[in-house]
């Protein structure tokens, strides 16, 4: 049934793509900032308890009811599991602005790109050469495809739809409650001290689901270099595992990765430190082709595996 659901979910989000930001994003931000208006008093305890409020409890209520449907209704049971996967997985919830972007270099369109590049960071990108566009975009590429794709999935096969539910939840309460720590306002650092448990949490969820994605594109892209990299470049990204993805990737495809991002407006200076991750060309276009097949290839590998394993199971029973 597990595998059975992945591939009715995949095929759905391939046939009716998901309005990620109206029916997932949207309304878990509104309950992030009712926990985080409620629950945050400057005390850290209680960034957990919203945490547990918010992902910990819905996520044990549907393996609850997940369990009593397999044992009653077990169609029911698929029906939850594909809508859950459905919600919670899926290239199209990042893949639109990636596949735009590279249709834009391919058709020679460069500011059309850098436009849309904008958009998807939230960062001027004005002054981007076609490389650096196509690099930073697959820069922002596998590290999703992770989140929105091998993530739920490793969660899903090992908890059921509880588990991919549990990790969308904890990757966007992170982002509400974290990511906007960096600008360093008094407001955000009062955010980030709430949110301290969601990050820690995230951290943990995703540190299996990182080394599996980067096992993946090593084994289906340039092995050598891609372990190679793994190896000696990932501890000097500033996110670690952003590091593994981004040096496995880029080993695997045979492309140069992270370095400086030349032409920046004054406000995106940080952004220079940036060390060299990969081996190879210069990415462009074409890389972001390979970028794409890359990812399909760990998907289809990884639904290999899991019918093997079916195959097993059915045979040692």
């Amino acid at each position: 049934m597990t595998l059975l659901s992945i591939l009715v979910a995949l095929i759905l989000e391939q046939i009716q793509p998901l309005s990620a930001d109206r029916l997932v994003r949207t309304p878990i931000a509104k309950l992030a900032t009712f926990l985080e208006q409620h629950l945050n008093d400057d005390v850290r305890l209680h960034g957990g308890i919203a945490w547990v409020l918010g992902a910990a409890i819905p996520s044990v209520g549907l393996f609850v009811v997940h369990r009593l449907l397999q044992n009653t209704q077990p169609l029911l049971a698929v029906l939850l599991s594909v809508g859950v996967l459905y919600l919670t997985m899926g290239f199209r919830q990042f893949s639109h602005f990636f596949t735009d972007i590279h249709l834009a270099l391919q058709n020679g369109e460069i500011d059309e790109a850098r436009r849309i590049l904008a958009e998807w960071r939230g960062q001027s990108c004005d002054r981007l050469s076609s490389s650096e566009v196509a690099r930073l975009a697959i820069e922002r590429a596998l590290p999703l495809s992770n989140t929105h794709v091998f993530a739920p999935l490793i969660w899903f096969v090992l908890l059921g739809p509880a588990g991919a539910l549990l990790y969308r939840l904890a990757q966007l309460l992170d982002e509400c409650w974290q990511g906007t720590a960096k600008h360093g306002t008094d407001e955000t650092a009062e955010l980030a001290s709430f949110g301290w448990f969601a990050h820690r949490v995230f951290s943990l969820l995703n540190w299996l689901p990182v080394r599996i994605t980067a096992a993946l594109f090593a084994v289906v892209g340039d092995f050598e270099d891609a372990v190679n990299c793994w190896r000696t470049q990932a501890d000097a990204w500033p996110d670690k595992s952003n590091g593994i993805l981004l040096s496995s990737g880029a080993g695997a495809l045979g492309v140069r990765l992270g370095m400086p991002v030349h032409d920046l407006p004054p406000e995106l200076e940080a952004d220079d430190d940036r060390p060299e991750l990969g081996l190879g060309d210069e990415a462009d276009a074409d890389f972001m082709q390979s970028t794409i097949g890359l990812v399909w290839r760990s998907l289809l590998l990884s639904l290999v595996v899991l019918i093997l394993m079916q195959i097993s199971a059915w045979v040692g029973s």
